[in-house]
């Protein structure tokens, strides 16, 4: 539930339109139903390296999340935060077992997937290589993943990704999932279970935290 005059909200989310990390975050802040303010950081035009922005994060990464006197940045701090604070719908199962999976799963997107594409490391590529090259650089990392996560899931997903409720693996694979389809053209026939989550992440929560969706999306 983003606004984009929050004068009376606690909390700001700085977040970057099309950024699978602050996807993340927006779904979990409208699956637990908090309001908070929108403050767009545009990455192209390298707003992240104002000085304004590094006083939140020194590492000039999105999302940011600001609530009242605490600045967390990094969505899986901030996921975790979230959760510490606001309990209502839980981001991890009860089930120790699967509260663990949901972990790795998030781990294989956060740590193995997302950073060999993110928007840094794919300019810079950009510089060496052709972009037919970049591309296949992006599909050959997502691929390796998303074999990984296949696999891992397989034993436990039931609607969503480890059984018919959102949690935190959720969170991490919708936006994946949508950016390796949408943006890097991930043939998903030999990923049949991830297919399937892509189809099922089509619920209002997520569908409001998506990238087209949002409120300063960017014309050009």
């Amino acid at each position: 539930m983003a606004s984009e005059s929050g004068d009376d909200q606690q909390l700001k989310l700085y977040s970057y339109w099309r950024s699978t990390c602050s996807f993340r975050v927006r779904i979990a802040l409208n699956l637990k139903g908090l309001k908070y303010e929108y403050k767009a950081v545009n990455l192209l035009k390298g707003e992240q390296f104002s000085p304004e922005f590094t006083k939140l994060n020194p590492i000039g990464y999105v999302p940011v999340l600001v609530d009242g006197d605490i600045v967390v940045a990094d969505s899986f701090a901030i996921l975790i935060y979230l959760e510490d604070k606001y309990p209502q719908h839980p981001l991890l199962p009860q089930d120790l077992q699967k509260k663990a999976i949901n972990y790795q799963a998030a781990n294989i997107v956060s740590s193995s997937i997302q950073p060999l594409q993110n928007l840094a490391i794919l300019k810079y590529i950009e510089e060496k290589v052709s972009p037919e090259e970049k591309l296949e650089w992006a599909k050959v990392h997502i691929g390796k993943g998303f074999a990984a996560l296949e696999e891992l899931l397989n034993n436990y997903a039931g609607r969503y990704a480890t059984g018919d409720e959102v949690f935190l693996a959720d969170l991490f694979l919708a936006p994946q999932l949508y950016a390796a389809i949408g943006r890097f053209h991930v043939d998903m026939a030999q990923f049949p279970l991830l297919a399937r989550l892509h189809e099922a992440y089509r619920v209002q929560d997520m569908k409001r935290a998506g990238p087209k969706v949002q409120r300063k999306v960017p014309h050009n």
